[in-house]
């Protein structure tokens, strides 16, 4: 029998290792659904201040996941960004996601100076050094609380209850 394995810092240390002040992990939901704009957040993660359950979106319960997802807006640098049904349509949803992603990046309160990315590739018009990781909710804490936070707004903005917070960038502007 195989142990667990939870997300870690160890991404987040090796950019930190290599120069890097603020580590930013990027996720996006709605890729797969046939309704509503695919929506991304980018999180820096204080490393002193790192909530506690932080695991991949999908291992955590509805009430986990809002939960922290209420912690994060509290204790990190959050921003959240959709692209919009109109651009799905006119884009892709692939090159619609990267949108979202580079608009939920540009939107953090202070430039991230390296960013851990959903899936193989950099998003276009991304310009900060980064690093793609294939299910990176798995295996970094950073990409584990952007999923978090992505997949509770999404929900919560589906079923008409999404608040705007002081710190978020819900920058929908092309």
């Amino acid at each position: 029998m195989t142990e667990k394995a939870y997300p870690d810092f160890t991404f987040e240390q090796a950019a930190f290792a290599r120069g890097a002040r603020a580590v930013a992990g990027v996720d996006e939901v709605g890729r797969g659904p046939l309704a509503g704009p695919v929506c991304a957040a980018a999180v820096v993660l204080d490393p002193d201040n790192i909530p506690d359950g932080l695991n991949d979106s999908k291992q955590l319960t509805e009430k986990q996941r809002d939960a922290l997802f209420d912690t994060l807006m509290a204790s990190a640098d959050v921003s959240i960004a959709e692209a919009t049904v109109a651009e799905i349509e006119e884009h892709n949803i692939l090159r619609a996601s990267h949108i979202a992603m580079v608009r939920a990046v540009t939107g953090l309160s202070a430039p991230a100076d390296f960013i851990l990315i959903d899936g193989n590739m950099v998003p276009r018009g991304l310009n900060t050094p980064s690093q793609p990781i294939v299910k990176g909710d798995t295996c970094s804490l950073s990409r584990a609380a952007a999923a978090i936070v992505a997949k509770v707004w999404r929900g919560r903005l589906l079923l008409g209850s999404a608040q705007p917070r002081p710190r978020q960038s819900l920058d929908t502007a092309r």
